[in-house]
């Protein structure tokens, strides 16, 4: 697992470490201060692949790919995505620089409402199923579509408005335009809870929009029954 940056560290003569806000094999993502823009907090996601694993050429590639998607998730705009403002190379690491979403997860939210003896209320969840199914709707419609690929309640952040962000794009894939397989920058499976087998299958097994579609489902499962 990568060393986690160190709080203070700037990132291209920009963007102050302040906390690590979670961390995965393949990297990190961290909460920073804008040095340009006094005030706007954002998330840095951190891409840092296994260089020993690596040949040159296949991080070459990664690179390469990696550069194809950030281009695609910084043209996205949803009010239930962040926004992808940014992204660079650092000392053979890529970073995304997202919106920072403040607010709890709704795995903390399903937790909090355990601890009361609880469970959450059915319309309040339709509504953010409601709110789900239009982010999905619109990643799905994007040529090529987009996948998340790792939908679950940790992964989806309730604001303060009310409004819910899906998050953490670390396994997003991009559909090739003739759909025998999907392409990505980072491997990963999913999460065994909500991911469908065929996305555990070799690295030429193909996923599509129906993987996203089960995860949410399981999804609501978990967050009607706790």
């Amino acid at each position: 697992m990568t060393k986690l940056l160190e709080s203070g560290i700037v990132l291209r003569e920009r963007y102050q470490i302040v906390s690590p806000i979670g961390q995965g094999g393949m990297g990190a993502v961290y909460r920073a201060a804008d040095l340009l823009l006094p005030g706007r907090v954002c998330a840095l996601k951190e891409i840092s692949p296994r260089e020993n694993e690596l040949s040159a050429e296949a991080l070459r590639q990664l690179q390469i790919q990696f550069r194809r998607e950030a281009r695609v998730l910084a043209r996205l705009d949803h009010p239930n995505l962040p926004k992808v403002s940014d992204y660079f190379t650092a000392k053979s690491r890529e970073y995304l620089v997202m919106d920072f979403v403040p607010g709890y997860d709704l795995r903390e939210i399903i937790e909090q409402q355990k601890e009361k003896g609880t469970f959450l209320k059915y319309q309040r969840v339709m509504r953010w199923i409601e709110q789900l199914c239009d982010a999905l709707t619109y990643l799905h419609s994007q040529t090529p579509p987009i996948l998340h690929r790792d939908i679950k309640p940790s992964n989806i952040k309730l604001t303060p408005s009310g409004f819910l962000k899906l998050v953490d794009f670390g396994l997003v894939k991009l559909l090739t335009s003739d759909k025998a397989r999907t392409i990505t920058v980072v491997q990963g499976r999913g999460t065994a809870a909500y991911t469908p087998l065929e996305q555990y299958g070799s690295d030429d097994e193909h996923t599509n929009i129906q993987s996203d579609i089960y995860a949410l489902a399981a999804t609501l499962y978990h967050l009607l029954t706790g």
